[in-house]
């Protein structure tokens, strides 16, 4: 298996992904953006893993770099490539499906709960996730649904959480299952200010960093949602 990401941000890494990679012995390669690196040829990789950052995917007059990798993840869900986008990474593939990216209503930041849809429930993607679980968020931005594609998943702040196309090759999701410890204080240390917003779904860095066991358990929802993409997307 081979897995490469696109990481936008020096501090906005794939965690939680790429210790599951590891551990399943892919062979991993990345397109570090801010560094300026050159995306591989499509039948270099498998799976493409678009992760997040602070900027918004119709940014594309202030990062001229995103009509590039727009074109780039286009190619590769034309070559059959599995995609999963992560927050940034999801709009920017609801983008290349054809749908808008726009601003939500409201900032979500920290440990909030995220419901699938019957979509979600019926989808192998979710298979063994509960219905309703705790999901690490950080996004002030949403997308519409593709129309190739289905909402499996919504919060009280964001109501298009997740989707996928019908042959779960695109999928994207707003949350983050992939946040460890660790790379949660990464995404502090990136957007510092966020925290200190006003908002009511938008949780100081003391509450966030209080629930150990929700980190722990996301863990385990990370790994059987990859087991599921691996299993659904088998040649």
């Amino acid at each position: 298996m081979r897995i490469h990401f696109i990481q936008h941000e020096p501090l906005e890494g794939p965690a939680g992904i790429l210790d599951w990679a590891v551990a399943q012995g892919a062979f991993t390669s990345f397109t570090h953006i801010y560094k300026g690196d050159a995306f591989p040829a499509p039948d270099s990789f498998d799976w493409l893993v678009v992760m997040g950052g602070s900027m918004g995917a119709y940014e594309e007059d202030k990062f001229p770099w995103l009509k590039t990798e727009k074109a780039f993840i286009e190619t590769a869900l034309k070559n059959a490539r599995t995609v999963l986008g992560i927050c940034l990474g999801a709009q920017v593939l609801a983008s290349v499906l054809g749908a808008s990216v726009r601003k939500n209503a409201y900032k979500e930041i920290g440990w909030f709960p995220v419901t699938l849809t019957q979509a979600g429930l019926d989808s192998p993607l979710f298979k063994g996730i509960p219905s309703t679980f705790q999901a690490f968020h950080w996004h002030g931005d949403t997308f519409e649904i593709p129309d190739s594609a289905e909402l499996l998943a919504s919060s009280k702040a964001c109501r298009n959480q997740a989707f996928a196309t019908l042959d779960n090759r695109a999928v994207g999701l707003q949350f983050h299952l992939e946040t460890t410890w660790a790379s949660a204080q990464d995404m502090l240390k990136n957007d510092a200010e966020a925290t200190n917003e006003k908002g009511p779904y938008i949780q100081d860095t003391a509450t966030i960093f209080s629930k150990k066991g929700d980190f722990l358990a996301l863990e385990g929802l990370l790994i059987r949602f990859l087991e599921n993409l691996k299993q659904a997307t088998a040649p």
